[in-house]
């Protein structure tokens, strides 16, 4: 397929796959055009303010009320498949405040789709109370084929690590490839294809499951009009459809628990729609960052690409920010992340090369952990490495680490803190620090 896009972060777009198809001066008329059924996709409360509301309208072949009632997704696939995908609470086990680190997840040596390969690794909050965010790990080698999935709990921020995805939503079809990521809106329904449509190829990424205020582009305060991430740097999808008469399933996460059903048809039926809640991606590589050119390295909230808001102003549900490729010029100054003790928590995963403060352990699809007021920073190579290193213009290059960051405690799961790839031992890269102080 030569897919298209529109650009733009929070737009009002307009496309339709077949001319005509969209209806002029109304939302809804007493007909829709081409005998399609008029339908709103509602992304915030009607009575949000006009600059944060998000809905769109679609025009499709068959209304989405079609389909059979659900059932739980362990009554037709086995209890195993659903034990995995987990969400709020996250109570299974005590939350520790050790430092934690994994290894990569394997790709599952069974064919195995996007759906049945999502494996949690910790969270925080409560989805009912649309508060907090979910952290998994995707890992499959086939296709979904002719079944379909929506997320009724939070939207999902996906940050592919290993191979592309081909993402088949009711909006039309993105590509992402790692060095990208794609945000697709809270109850969107769609399917995920291997970049090789008849499957085969082995993926493997991040997702960020947002209970709370959608992601939004960061305030610039004194940056000022341009810098981070450009909102013309968005894409959005044309529309584009299915119109399959096989019988499918449906399977929605929905109040923390997985439920399948079955439908005569497919649901990727949106012939035309307007709007903006919608599905976007965004090639990280296109990150303007804003670093010292003088002395000292800024917060790390200066790499944000995306912010979901909590409450209080300043104080995140959940930042998403990189760290890319970049030049390192301030002088007198001990370049990696410094030692920290944040309030806010932070998952750190890794899409290729080397993060700048862990010189080993920290690999491509591998995540750490450090928690509210859990001491990190810089191993004992990286510490030796820049403190003695000649301060000459220095540029980090063929690197993309990013950070889930969120004000409330991340609770790892069962599994996360069983699994043979925690690194038991990941507390010895601090110990050989010793003391240098003089009197």
């Amino acid at each position: 397929m030569e897919l298209q896009y529109q650009t733009g972060f929070g737009n009002e777009f307009a496309t339709e796959a077949v001319a005509g198809a969209l209806p002029v001066g109304r939302n809804s008329p007493q007909k829709a055009p081409l005998g399609l059924y008029a339908e709103q996709f509602s992304g915030t409360a009607f009575t949000v303010p006009r600059a944060q509301n998000r809905r769109t309208w679609k025009y499709r072949i068959r209304p989405s009320v079609l389909h059979k009632p659900f059932v739980p997704y362990a009554d037709v696939h086995g209890a195993e498949k659903a034990t995995l995908f987990r969400s709020t609470p996250f109570d299974e086990v005590v939350t520790t405040p050790n430092q934690l680190r994994w290894d990569p997840l394997p790709i599952p040596s069974e064919p195995t789709d996007f759906v049945d390969g999502i494996t949690t690794i910790a969270g925080n909050g409560d989805l009912f109370g649309q508060t907090g965010i979910a952290v998994h790990i995707y890992a499959f080698n086939k296709g979904m084929g002719d079944r379909y999935f929506y997320n009724a709990d939070g939207e999902m921020l996906i940050v592919p690590e290993l191979s592309g995805l081909t993402i088949f939503t009711e909006l039309g079809v993105l590509e992402v490839s790692p060095g990208e990521i794609c945000c697709l809106p809270r109850g969107l329904r769609f399917r995920v294809q291997p970049p090789a449509a008849a499957g085969g190829s082995n993926c493997r990424g991040y997702i960020c499951e947002n209970y709370g205020q959608q992601f939004r582009l960061p305030e610039l305060g004194p940056i000022g009009s341009n810098g981070l991430a450009n909102a013309r740097d968005f894409e959005t999808p044309v529309a584009w459809y299915e119109d399959k008469e096989d019988e499918c399933e449906i399977v929605a996460k929905f109040g923390g628990h997985l439920w399948s059903c079955t439908s005569g048809h497919s649901p990727l039926d949106v012939v035309a729609w307007h709007g903006n809640n919608v599905p976007y991606r965004y090639d990280l590589r296109r990150f303007n960052t804003i670093g010292s050119i003088s002395y000292d390295h800024p917060d790390p909230c200066i790499f944000t690409v995306l912010t979901s808001p909590s409450g209080e102003p300043g104080v995140a549900n959940c930042d998403f920010a990189i760290f890319p490729d970049r030049w390192l010029v301030a002088e007198d100054t001990f370049r990696p992340p410094w030692y920290h003790r944040n309030t806010m928590s932070e998952y750190m995963g890794l899409v290729y090369g080397q993060y700048d403060a862990k010189e080993e352990g920290f690999v491509p699809g591998g995540g750490s952990l450090h928690n509210q007021m859990s001491a990190h920073g810089p191993d004992l190579d990286a510490f030796e490495k820049a403190s003695n290193s000649d301060l000459a213009p220095q540029k980090l290059a063929g690197t993309m680490a990013f950070m889930f960051e969120s004000r409330y405690i991340i609770r790892p799961t069962k599994f996360a803190m069983e699994t043979s790839k925690l690194q038991h031992e990941y507390s010895e890269v601090w110990q050989g620090l010793k003391k240098n102080f003089i009197r």
